[in-house]
């Protein structure tokens, strides 16, 4: 019985041992860090990256990722569940990417901000409400993924481009070009030989260029005489005492003499003119009305009243 006894308290010592063991290593692997959950919705592909994967911010880690599923509100859209440390800057210009590790492959979530100069507060979600969403742009990889599909794209036009300008009817287009090229290369290669003529009388064209510069400025030169010679002649004509001003003077003088001595005496004349005519149209008149007045003379005149030998008439 003695010996049962001491195997019993052997067992319950050896049991609560145990226990006070686990107890004292779950009160030593407990995270006492504050931690602020946060939510990621992408549609974006999220390939190699697990639950408890790491999450970084610029490069240090900040987090673990606690879950990944699908969102049952919006069809092919996968939710990200973080935690992150509560003192991180998470900022409304904060934004998440994949970034992979080395050569293995292992993803994690990179956290950065756009502004780093701007004075934003700390995104903190609340209790009781759903956590802030952080967007998530496509990484590195996805970046490298898009334009490799647009290089190959591109690539597979070049390419369809070629296969076209290599069609026979293109290839004789082509042909045809390159010998036309080789033929106005040959006739290019004749042009010098045909200059040369042309270039060998340059220098006797630019000698008769020059006496014809040297010409033109002697027949310049003598312009400007001319011109100067006209201005001088311009100039004395028109002198207070000059040929003009001397015809004027005369012009006026004739003018005068014409308006005071001939005119009237014009005039006189013919007045005088005047008169005989008057004189001579009624002699003519006196002959036609008595043409023996020519032989006998003008009959006399017989008194009028008062005068001797008047008589009146009955």
């Amino acid at each position: 019985m003695e010996n049962r006894s001491h195997a019993l308290m052997a067992g319950f010592f050896t049991i609560a041992l145990l226990v006070l063991s686990t107890v004292f290593a779950l009160w030593l692997g407990k995270d006492k860090i504050k931690r602020t959950p946060y939510e990621i919705a992408t549609k974006l592909s999220v390939a190699g990256l697990n639950v408890q994967a790491a999450v970084r911010y610029k490069g240090i880690k900040v987090g673990n990722v606690s879950s990944i599923n699908f969102d049952p509100a919006v069809q092919g859209q996968i939710l990200l569940e973080i935690d992150v440390v509560s003192d991180t800057p998470v900022t409304p210009d904060t934004y998440a990417t994949l970034a992979y590790q080395g050569v293995t492959g292992i993803a994690y979530v990179q956290l950065d901000e756009d502004n780093v100069h701007a004075p934003h507060g700390a995104l903190i979600a609340a209790n009781g409400d759903a956590p802030v969403r952080i967007p998530l742009r496509p990484g590195m990889l996805q970046n490298l993924e898009e334009r490799g599909m647009a290089i190959l794209k591109q690539t597979e036009e070049l390419t369809a481009r070629i296969n076209t300008l290599l069609d026979p009817d293109h290839q004789k287009a082509v042909t045809s070009a390159i010998e036309n090229i080789g033929k106005a290369a040959a006739a290019w290669q004749m042009v010098p030989d045909r200059l040369s003529p042309t270039l060998d009388k340059l220098p006797a064209l630019a000698e008769q260029t020059q006496s014809t510069l040297a010409a033109v400025k002697a027949l310049s030169g003598d312009a400007s005489k001319l011109s100067n010679n006209l201005n001088q002649f311009a100039t004395s004509m028109q002198a207070a005492d000059g040929p003009l001003a001397k015809l004027n003077n005369s012009v006026e003088q004739i003018s005068t003499s014409v308006s005071q001595d001939t005119l009237p005496k014009i005039n006189a004349v013919t007045s005088d003119a005047r008169s005989s005519l008057r004189a001579i149209n009624r002699t003519t008149d006196a002959l036609n009305e008595r043409p023996q007045s020519l032989l006998f003379g003008n009959p006399a005149i017989p008194p009028g009243p008062g005068e001797s030998g008047f008589a009146p008439s009955r």
